[in-house]
């Protein structure tokens, strides 16, 4: 029948409009900004850097290996790396970033960045009310403002962060299980009476 999907197109539309009336479900609009929908836990909007316990720069994850900085497409992230080492979460003496730009007016929220970074260091942050007047750096994040904790990541994706922190435990926990398996060959080989020990044997 000519024009059926016309009037089938208009019938849809008739009971979408009609519908958000009677129906809460269907109501998609609020009066924004008194009223907000709460954000979906994979949204995506810019990222930030995560970091563990209550130093939002010492507890930092991420190590300055700049792989996200040669991946963006848009090039908009800028990272120095350090002079000297820190801690990481394993205790192994790592790099870290003395600079850590992003332009946000640049990034285009591809999360190439979050795909990319072997440290779990970077992700996508949900907060999209970014609006500045400064015309000039306003958008340009450095490293305090990108920094967010774990507790924070949690509570915007918290099945994301829950399977990071499990994968980093477990990583951890191998570490630590190599080391003192050594400690423990190396304090046997210097045990009295082992063949090892200097000055023993027949």
């Amino acid at each position: 029948m000519l024009g059926e999907g016309i009037l089938k197109g208009m019938l849809e539309t008739a009971r979408n409009f009609f519908g958000s009336y009677v129906s809460k479900e269907r109501l998609t609009t609020v009066e924004y900004p008194e009223k907000r929908i709460p954000a979906f836990a994979n949204a995506r909007v810019f990222p930030f850097l995560v970091y563990d316990g209550s130093d939002s720069l010492g507890g930092m994850r991420c190590v300055a290996c700049q792989i996200c900085e040669k991946e963006c497409p848009p090039k908009c992230i800028y990272i120095e790396k350090s002079k000297d080492k820190k801690p990481d979460y394993v205790g192994k003496p790592q790099f870290y970033p003395a600079r850590f730009d992003i332009d946000i007016s640049v990034c285009m929220s591809c999360q190439i960045c979050v795909e990319v970074c072997p440290f779990e260091a970077i992700k996508m942050d949900t907060e999209f009310e970014l609006a500045t007047d400064d015309r000039f750096g306003g958008l340009l994040y450095d490293r305090e403002q990108l920094a967010k904790s774990n507790e924070y990541y949690h509570s915007i994706h918290p099945a994301e962060a829950n399977e990071v922190d499990a994968r980093l435990a477990e990583e951890k926990a191998k570490v630590e299980a190599r080391a003192k398996a050594a400690a423990q060959a190396a304090a046997a080989k210097t045990a009295p009476g082992s063949s090892e020990t200097p000055g023993g044997g027949s």
